[in-house]
């Protein structure tokens, strides 16, 4: 059994997402980020960064319990656990890892970053904005040429390249997105949106995400409690 500690946001769907596909045991087990739950010192045993996911699988590499933290690094271990989505050669693992960078070093953060100053910054910045809305465009252009090219990000077959980066495209409105504008990105989207494992893993607590409204939990995401030393 594989404790997931997770909460309904892009970095948390792909594990969710991972766990579907692999047909793995799991218990999902929520942190939630809007009321501080990632700052306890039980999650931060496993996560030292302060953030969601990390899991605890219990039958470890050598047969005993191993924790880890960082999306991208669970999702290469559940790829190594199973065997699956990451490809056979190591031509095929290689072209997988260097787009799972892509989404963990850009596609994310900067995606991030233009759903931050667009929606939730308590001023409209404008160079913010523009800069990481241009910046979010230009992602969404390179990956609309790669899948010119290819069926899924790595190739022809679906990887965790796929995996990591869909949950972030969800969101495609508030990163101020035109689909028309990237037709290849979108019929990915549309194939990797209509797996039933994808279905199910976007649906894990998705029950307990709320409209980000309060002002404590604004301040405990984005404000001077993140930032304290622990």
């Amino acid at each position: 059994m594989i404790d997931a500690y997770s909460w309904p946001t892009p970095n948390g769907h792909k594990i969710h997402i991972m766990l579907e596909e692999c047909e793995l045991p799991y218990r999902a087990i929520p942190v939630n980020i809007g009321t501080g739950d990632q700052f306890g010192p039980d999650f931060l045993a496993i996560s030292p960064n302060n953030k969601i996911p990390a899991i605890v699988d219990a039958d470890g590499p050598d047969g005993k319990p191993i924790s880890v933290f960082e999306s991208g690094a669970i999702l290469v271990y559940l790829a190594g656990k199973t065997g699956k989505f990451l490809g056979k050669t190591d031509r095929e693992k290689y072209t997988t890892l260097q787009w799972l960078m892509f989404q963990m070093g850009g596609l994310g953060p900067m995606l991030g970053q233009a759903h931050h100053f667009r929606l939730y910054a308590p001023e409209k910045i404008a160079y913010a904005v523009d800069r990481y809305t241009n910046e979010a465009k230009r992602l969404y252009g390179v990956l609309d040429k790669q899948l010119s090219k290819t069926e899924y990000l790595a190739g022809d077959e679906y990887t965790i390249a796929d995996i990591a980066s869909f949950p972030w495209t969800r969101s495609s409105a508030g990163q101020g997105i035109d689909w028309n504008e990237f037709p290849n990105a979108k019929r990915w989207f549309d194939l990797v949106d209509a797996r039933p494992a994808v279905q199910r893993g976007v649906a894990v607590l998705a029950e307990l995400r709320k409209p980000l409204q309060d002002d404590k939990a604004k301040e405990i995401l984005f404000g001077s409690t993140q930032y304290q030393k622990r």
